[in-house]
């Protein structure tokens, strides 16, 4: 079955309005990073592969340097999508297991933007301070499960929320590039993860 083609991608979202064509957009830049490099983040590379005008791309994005700040504020928001609709149990400590599960299924999902938000994609961007307050925020549920694993007793009384939040992003990010690195084939990358993040974790139990 032939793949989709961009154009036909762009003409849905132009339907569906402002957002759904920016995320298309998005998704097309991501595409093109990922298959050529850099160099192919152009307003002209952009328009030519989503059959619109460069007018349509300076007008949701203002300048060329603008779309890889858009990646990667967008790679933050659909993390934070995808955290965010981690059901709540009872338990606080398989909470938070399940939204580490999460954040690697992301990562694996959205290669493409991953390595935007991790400074892979593209050498030499380095996101302004409003990006990285935004990127810090679509955490913001990660810290509220370790802040609930501390107040229920499952975590050390004196661990410090941050330092949690912290830890268990640094173990999830190491182990998760290995396996896109190919490193941990198959099954063993959720085993590599499942192992790291449990140790990451037990550094703060009572």
């Amino acid at each position: 079955m032939p793949a989709k083609s961009p154009t036909g991608a762009f003409a849905r979202a132009q339907a569906q309005g402002e957002a759904a064509l920016r995320a298309a957009l998005l998704d097309i830049a991501a595409g093109l990073l990922a298959a050529e490099g850099p160099a192919a983040l152009s307003m002209r590379r952009l328009a030519a592969a989503a059959d619109c005008s460069t007018t349509v791309l300076y007008r949701l994005f203002g300048a060329k340097d603008a779309i890889t700040a858009a990646l990667y504020l967008e790679g933050f928001a659909r993390l934070r999508r995808r955290l965010d609709a981690v059901p709540r149990g009872d338990d606080p400590a398989e909470y938070l297991a399940a939204l580490g599960r999460a954040y690697r299924a992301n990562a694996l999902e959205e290669p493409k933007f991953y390595g935007v938000m991790h400074g892979e994609g593209v050498p030499g961007f380095v996101p302004d301070e409003s990006a990285r307050a935004a990127a810090a925020a679509s955490l913001d549920v990660l810290r509220e499960a370790a802040r609930a694993c501390v107040e229920e007793g499952v975590l050390r009384a004196d661990a410090d929320v941050d330092e949690i939040t912290d830890t268990l992003w640094a173990a999830a990010h190491g182990v998760i590039s290995l396996e896109r690195g190919g490193h941990f084939p198959g099954a063993l990358g959720e085993e590599r993860f499942r192992t790291l993040t449990r140790a990451a974790v037990s550094a703060f139990l009572p």
